[in-house]
């Protein structure tokens, strides 16, 4: 997979992104992330990629010709172009692994106030938020969506078992998990689990990644179990 990040800071990267397992996968040529400069795909000798809205208000905007001349120079069969933007749709574990099945995404960090609406219309695919607040700029979500996707790449993990059964994947929150020692001041590991008994323990973490859920993500809850009434009809 290819992965170019399209931001008016080039030099925070890689980052994070070029460390532990998403770093180990781009030194084994399982990804290639990049960070592409904005100005270069500017025509003045300032590199001016922002101005002021029409009809006033706050801040600044992101100037419609560099981004599309961005994009269409990026842009290859199958690309897909992602903003970072606190206006897009919820991004989620459905999503990375509906974007890991790409070859190429193209990931524009949003910056300023926002985005000339033309060049969304003209470049853009997708939207995605990371949540429901706002962040200074697009790089740390384009960071954090990229880490998202490329874990899930054939390969990456150690097992590619492990991208499966975790919080989110299943619809559920992972259960609790614990290793050596058996006994800590005076907190013990489940009885279940040191049993070796593989159907009690799968009804046992079942029930766990229910409670937890339950507990701490009730919209969660609710759509899974939305999602299980649909599926014995």
């Amino acid at each position: 997979m290819r992965i170019d990040i399209v931001t008016l800071f080039p030099e925070i990267f890689p980052g994070p992104l070029g460390e532990s397992i998403i770093g180990r996968a781009a030194a084994r040529n399982l990804v290639r992330i990049s960070a592409v400069d904005l100005r270069n795909y500017t025509d003045d000798a300032r590199g001016t990629v922002d101005d002021k809205p029409y009809g006033g208000g706050p801040g600044m905007l992101m100037k419609v010709e560099p981004l599309v001349k961005a994009v269409e120079d990026l842009r290859k069969p199958g690309s897909m172009v992602i903003l970072t933007s606190p206006r897009g749709e919820r991004f989620s574990q459905k999503a990375a692994r509906e974007l890991a099945k790409k070859e190429h995404l193209i990931m524009i960090a949003g910056h300023y106030e926002g985005v000339d609406e033309r060049a969304i219309e003209l470049a853009v695919d997708r939207e995605y938020s990371l949540g429901d607040f706002v962040l200074t700029s697009g790089n740390l979500a384009a960071m954090v969506m990229a880490d998202a996707v490329v874990r899930l790449l054939p390969g990456v993990l150690g097992s590619d078992e492990s991208s499966v059964d975790e919080s989110h994947s299943s619809g559920l929150l992972e259960y609790p998990q614990y290793t050596r020692p058996p006994e800590f001041r005076g907190r013990m590991v489940p009885e279940v689990l040191l049993s070796g008994d593989h159907g009690r323990v799968d009804a046992w973490r079942q029930a766990q990644s229910e409670r937890l859920t339950r507990e701490r993500r009730p919209d969660l809850w609710e759509h899974y179990l939305k999602t299980m009434e649909a599926g014995s009809k």
